[in-house]
């Protein structure tokens, strides 16, 4: 099944989508506020049975995306996590023995056919394509043959970067990851009995229609089971927070001369299996 977070008049809600649009789940559920809450209560099972038998509230022509989960507790980036992407910077490195971990805030995503911006302070808004796990459960110490039960399903990222922030400081990467509405996620999540999280999965992003990235998870330097596992020593995980686990090659910045976002560009980051998320730049005007 499909899950979802939306607007629709100004109100907040979440649903499932069905083959007639959307079915508006919050709105029967008012012991529910939100998908974070249903994914906690662990809810989705039943749900899925609930909305595959009603008819559709609305058509997804009716509803403004927000991002899959608009609240999570945690956003967990992990960055240089394809081999051909740790080959790319073409520094001679070997690939890395752990991986790399950063975190972003809520107010940096919006969700599909939402306006990301190209803030004044940057000439260098780039894309990152990514696949993202929604976690499904609270754990801790999680080993890597029970990551799958830990999942509660995949959804996209467009993880925008401001490349220039990204080296304001000598060892993190936190302001060109955090800028308001520089990136999207969506267009919702899909459920582990539709797409199994642990099979080979493809991410592709175009801009303006051209491709610019496409790989596959069996290149993952380190692959979903291992990262849960990885994570989950440090961090206490919870429903609703949100991995996402890499970009492949083909950033814009990776060209020659770099291919940076600005206003009026289109990029979509498709995942067969879950679909397209696609969102149009916009200058930021201040």
């Amino acid at each position: 099944m499909k899950f979802l977070s939306f607007e629709n008049n100004g109100q907040a809600g979440f649903g499932a989508v069905i083959d007639s649009g959307v079915v508006d789940l919050g709105a029967r559920h008012a012991e529910l506020d939100d998908l974070r809450a249903a994914i906690r209560a662990g809810r989705l099972a039943e749900l899925a049975i609930e909305a595959a038998a009603a008819d559709a509230d609305y058509s997804l022509g009716e509803i403004d995306y927000l991002p899959t989960v608009p609240n999570p507790e945690k956003i967990i980036c992990i960055g240089v996590n394809y081999a051909n992407r740790n080959a790319e910077y073409k520094d001679g490195s070997e690939a890395p023995r752990y991986p790399s971990v950063f975190m972003r805030t809520r107010e940096s995503l919006v969700g599909h056919e939402q306006a990301i911006l190209d803030p004044p302070e940057s000439a260098q808004l780039d894309y990152e394509g990514e696949i993202v796990i929604v976690i499904g459960q609270a754990g801790r110490r999680i080993p890597e043959d029970e990551a799958h039960e830990y999942i509660a399903g995949l959804t996209i990222m467009n993880e925008g970067s401001l490349r220039d922030f990204l080296r304001h400081a000598k060892f993190n990467v936190t302001q060109g990851k955090n800028f308001a509405s520089s990136g999207s996620m969506g267009p919702w999540l899909v459920t582990p009995d539709e797409l199994d999280p642990m099979g080979e999965l493809r991410i592709m992003t175009r801009v303006n229609g051209e491709e610019r990235q496409n790989d596959v998870t069996a290149n993952l330097i380190f692959p979903f089971r291992y990262l849960i596992s990885y994570l989950s020593t440090f961090y206490h995980l919870k429903p609703g927070d949100v991995i996402a686990t890499g970009t492949p090659n083909g950033a814009g910045a990776r060209f020659d001369p770099p291919k940076y976002l600005k206003g009026g560009d289109v990029v979509e980051v498709e995942v067969p299996g879950i679909g397209v998320l696609a969102n149009t730049v916009v200058t930021e005007t201040v």
